[in-house]
């Protein structure tokens, strides 16, 4: 007997939609009458070359992505992005520092990684815990960075930058791995943005990047090939192989985005699930205790504790067998911060939101 579909609420890789998927099966071994399977096209024929082209087409138009900016496609996912930023970009400025925004783990990593290119600023206050956004205010600039980067969402700390920070003409540089396409997103304030696919987008393997054009050409002569933007805006990214059926997927989900409404759509519903499990946290009298801020609470990724503000160990660990046996799985927090965590994008429907939403008021009711 077919074990039937789970509700993933997986912080990475994370549900498709299942017309995607299916869309994908039934193209399977013959796409496009080619008489083959996407994986199996080269990826200089002229078939692959309309999928990554109509794929470039939908980010631009999905996003309005101004005509002097350029989309490349990559692999390396966002963490082969946090060298190929300061590769391609600490050169900008004689001084070759640039600032960093550290907010959780991933900003954290991004800007250890660019101190072996470059002088790194953390503007921030320290923080002994990832819980909340500072307000912009707080943020000591240097007019001189070559760059601003911060992380839009902190997918394992659940912190979500409700503004995008003014840095005053220094190019803002965005990882938007896990909340790309959940909202609109005013690109003309940004010089690079880069996303991993494996949350909104498509699947693992393939990082969409959007780049200023007057970004380009100023890489470190040391810089991998393969990293160097100006390089791979010449080829339409394929001056090696491409990730030719992450492209083909990513292509698929664009595609649904669209059907769905857009990102105003993506943006509607996403608030919609977020808000009926944050109320649910703060409606427990304390059984359930959220983590973060209100302020910056992510839309994206929900963590908890079960029990109380640390979480008591037997009742998280029965929460996750009872989830469970009701097809809801991952709901686990990131092993670094204990916990539960519920990832709600684009692809997890209101529905299923909801079914989590019921099951947490129930669990309470019979365990607090």
């Amino acid at each position: 007997m077919e074990a039937p579909r789970v509700i993933n609420f997986s912080a990475g890789p994370a549900k498709l939609p299942e017309s995607v998927l299916e869309k994908a099966q039934h193209e399977m071994l013959n796409y496009n009458n080619t008489g083959q399977s996407v994986m199996e096209l080269s990826h200089r024929s002229s078939d692959f070359t309309k999928i990554i082209n109509a794929a470039e087409k939908d980010v631009r138009d999905i996003l309005n992505v101004p005509s002097n900016y350029k989309i490349i496609f990559q692999q390396g996912g966002g963490t082969g992005q946090f060298s190929a930023v300061p590769l391609n970009l600490m050169g900008l400025k004689e001084g070759h520092c640039a600032d960093y925004i550290v907010t959780g783990s991933w900003s954290a990593k991004a800007a250890k990684e660019a101190e072996k290119y470059g002088k790194v600023n953390v503007v921030n206050p320290k923080m002994d815990k990832y819980t909340t956004i500072p307000q912009e205010s707080t943020f000591n600039l240097n007019p001189e960075a070559s760059y601003v980067f911060y992380c839009a969402n902190e997918t394992i700390h659940g912190v979500e930058f409700q503004y995008i920070p003014e840095t005053n003409g220094v190019p803002l540089v965005c990882d938007m791995s896990s909340n790309m396409m959940s909202r609109p997103v005013d690109i003309s304030k940004f010089g690079v943005i880069f996303a991993g696919a494996q949350k909104n987008i498509g699947c693992a393997g393939v990082t969409v990047v959007i780049i200023r054009e007057d970004l380009l050409g100023h890489a470190h002569p040391k810089t991998p090939i393969t990293f160097d933007y100006k390089v791979q805006v010449g080829n339409n990214s394929l001056y090696n192989t491409a990730p030719t059926y992450n492209i083909y997927i990513l292509g698929l989900v664009l595609q649904w985005v669209k059907c769905q409404g857009g990102v105003e759509r993506m943006e509607q519903l996403s608030s919609m699930k977020s808000k009926s499990v944050y109320d649910v946290l703060d409606n427990s009298n304390g059984f359930y205790c959220g983590t973060i801020e209100p302020h910056c609470r992510s839309r994206m990724n929900v963590p908890f504790r079960v029990g109380g503000p640390e979480g008591d160990e037997a009742l998280e660990k029965k929460f996750l067998e009872e989830a469970s046996k009701r097809n809801m799985i991952s709901l686990k927090g990131h092993r670094s911060v204990g916990g539960m965590r519920a990832s709600l994008y684009n692809a997890l429907t209101v529905e299923e939101a909801m079914v989590l939403v019921n099951f947490m008021n129930e669990f309470r009711e019979q365990n607090q």
